[in-house]
């Protein structure tokens, strides 16, 4: 009798997934109350909070220069774009929210070393021209990225990278601007910016993560139609646009194995160094432990403030119930 209903539970959740994956295949979107099956919500959880980690982690670098901009203007629209990414760590956070996942389990997760994010945000900035190159090559490939999951299977997310995609697209005009007027300045300018480009030119490659073979993930996530590319296919069009670009203002690209191919359409590239990837990923890169130190003492710091919001919500709700 117990086997029996055991064959039953197995039967039922096969019909689930079945009719999960046809409206998967069928294009509808995913919204939180829908039923789903944990490993979607698990992979979504996952991929959505390390969105978020990334988010926050990635302020930190160009954080560091808001107060040594060359100009007001300059220090303004850095201030700004700082922001933004705030911004879109609340959404995501909010968005992971949908799940069943807190705030607090996630970032806690982070803190504690057993969640990850960008491997990019592990370098450090040496120079002003690395605001602009980030601005350029990094939001460049978030774009890429993040337009894809635009078109997400889950509701919540792609709504979030609907926003999030314009603002990332007006940071990277920003910082192909800067990389324009670096290139055509002085020969110190020149000097600065290309330095830049060849430091954060593979890094940036790598935030793709790894070949699709050596991707654990990429299949299933494009099976439920949360990513709609694999690795590979995203890291090609970064490198087809932003080649051309980088042309375009007398860049030199740092690959002596970048060449044109003329039957594919596509630029062909030299192979990443994987070694240094992984390196990174856990959590050996050149910034990796000042990075999480920064954030650690970030939510030490603001403790107060959360507990005074939690201290307002409950007067507010026991005013709210003493009215009623």
């Amino acid at each position: 009798m117990q086997k029996f209903s055991e064959n039953l539970i197995t039967m039922s959740e096969k019909n689930d997934k079945t009719a999960f994956q046809q409206r998967i295949d069928n294009g509808e979107t995913i919204e939180p109350k829908d039923p789903m099956p944990d490993r979607y919500r698990q992979q979504l959880i996952r991929m959505m909070s390390q969105h978020a980690h990334s988010e926050v982690v990635g302020m930190l670098p160009e954080g560091n220069w808001i107060t040594r901009a060359p100009s007001l203007r300059r220090k303004m629209i850095l201030l700004s774009k700082v922001q933004d990414e705030a911004g879109h760590g609340l959404y995501l956070y909010s968005a992971t929210e949908t799940l069943g996942a807190s705030r607090q389990q996630v970032i806690e997760e982070l803190l504690e070393g057993k969640a990850k994010y960008s491997s990019i945000f592990n370098y450090p900035t040496l120079s002003w021209a690395d605001v602009a190159v980030i601005g350029w090559l990094v939001d460049g490939a978030a774009i890429i990225n993040q337009t894809m999951l635009a078109r997400s299977s889950y509701g919540p997310y792609s709504r979030a990278m609907i926003r999030i995609c314009k603002e990332e697209s007006f940071h990277k005009k920003q910082g192909y601007e800067m990389i324009a007027k670096m290139a055509d300045g002085t020969p110190e300018q020149q000097e600065m910016v290309q330095d830049a480009v060849d430091r954060w030119w593979w890094p940036t490659l790598m935030m793709f993560g790894p070949h699709d073979e050596d991707s654990p993930n990429s299949a299933e996530l494009i099976k439920w139609g949360v990513k709609s590319k694999t690795n590979d296919e995203l890291r090609q069009s970064f490198v087809d646009r932003h080649v051309q670009e980088a042309h375009a203002v007398g860049i030199d690209i740092p690959d002596p194995d970048l060449k044109f191919n003329e039957e594919t359409g596509h630029w062909e590239f030299g192979e990443i160094d994987w070694d240094e990837f992984w390196n990174v990923v856990r959590g050996n890169g050149p910034m990796n432990k000042e990075r999480m130190k920064a954030r650690r003492e970030a939510h030490e710091n603001g403790k107060w403030v959360r507990e005074a919001a939690e201290a307002y919500a409950r007067k507010k709700k026991l005013s709210k119930e003493k009215a009623s």
